[in-house]
């Protein structure tokens, strides 16, 4: 069977280029006579690896020194919970903007552990828009203010940062992670579950800013305290190690495409062939405010439930498959993640076209 064009939002579809790798190496890395799956993680050779890994993102990245690279389990949901228990320790307030259905969950586990404020919400039209902020928004004596900087369900991201003044700025990148260029510098922490972009799911890839550490309260669990993990260079426990190899993988990829504004460039050109047709159909049309549309997610609809559905049937038939949309948002999603070739979007709008030329 020919491979699919995989429209999922996660776990999604990785580069063909790192699967032919990884296939080619599953019975011997290297000459080391055995796979990455059943390596020791104290080994000379995954040591490798997982440093291997972390000079390639520091580098991609452009990750200043004063920044840890943590390679975590427990998913990005793992650190909603985390989050709080290392950083809202000072005042015990922290500021949340609420984009989406991660952002609230984000906010309700912080509410467990302190005073969690909502600045700002989309709500209101179904998280089709980022809020706008101002500075004197966010309350200076919270540990931490908070955002999720592409919304996977609502596609929808942040072209332009919320000014938080002297507050510390922690985002979840998990849709959006090595997309395109990122300032780290702008940030305290920024993370994100690997399963979008980076990775096979199983790994949280966490950079956080040094002076950020040490701040846990007693009670944080020994595999959520940011500072062991550190300290102990992300080898406290067995790791991910497969999907650390894997991202690997992934990240040489990246560089061997020319880096991340290359990516930014072949990322934009994928989602312009998709937004341009949207916004010239007269059947489906997209769900949010063209100033915060994402590269990486694409929801749209047409105006019938059941023209929804057909269209879903009819795109699986011909190989366009996880485009059902979520069921918030209803209708149907597109995710392009870096490994989505142009040629799978070009495809599918092709599709569309006949799809809207047939059922007029």
């Amino acid at each position: 069977m020919s491979r699919v064009y995989n429209f999922s939002a996660g776990p999604s579809m990785l580069p063909e280029e790192v699967l032919k790798k990884a296939a080619s190496e599953m019975l011997d890395y290297e000459g080391s006579g055995q796979s990455v799956m059943e390596m020791s993680h104290r080994s000379k050779v995954f040591d490798k690896i997982i440093k291997d890994a972390e000079a390639l993102l520091r580098e991609l990245m452009n990750i200043p020194d004063n920044y840890k690279v943590l390679f975590l389990q427990g998913g990005a949901s793992a650190q909603f919970s985390a989050i709080p228990l290392n950083f809202m320790n000072g005042s015990g307030k922290a500021d949340y903007i609420i984009t989406g259905q991660w952002a609230n969950k984000a906010y309700q586990e912080a509410c467990k552990y302190g005073e969690a404020r909502i600045v700002a919400s989309s709500k209101d039209k179904t998280f089709s828009y980022i809020p706008k902020t101002k500075r004197e928004d966010f309350d200076p004596e919270a540990d931490y203010a908070y955002i999720c900087m592409n919304n996977t369900i609502y596609g929808t991201v942040y072209h332009e940062l919320p000014d938080t003044g002297d507050v510390p700025l922690i985002a979840d990148i998990s849709s959006c992670f090595l997309s395109e260029p990122l300032d780290v510098t702008k940030f305290a922490m920024v993370y994100g579950g690997a399963q979008k972009n980076v990775a096979p799911a199983g790994l949280v890839i966490a950079i956080i800013r040094e002076d950020m550490l040490g701040k846990q309260r007693d009670i944080t669990p020994t595999m959520m305290n940011y500072k062991v993990q550190a300290d102990n260079d992300s080898l406290y426990n067995t790791p991910p190690c497969y999907t650390i190899y894997i991202c690997k993988l992934v990240l040489e990829w990246i560089k061997s495409l020319g880096g991340l504004e290359k990516m930014k460039e072949r990322n934009e050109k994928k989602a312009k062939i998709l937004y341009d047709f949207l916004d010239s159909s007269k059947m489906f049309r997209g769900t949010v405010v063209p100033e915060d549309r994402s590269l990486m997610n694409v929801p749209f609809v047409t105006d019938s439930d059941e023209l929804n559905a057909k269209f879903i049937k009819e795109a699986e038939a011909q190989g366009f498959v996880n485009l059902k949309g979520h069921r918030t948002v209803g209708g149907m999603r597109a995710s392009i993640y870096n490994a989505m070739p142009i040629e799978g979007v070009e495809k599918l709008v092709a599709f569309m076209k006949k799809f809207e030329e047939e059922n007029a």
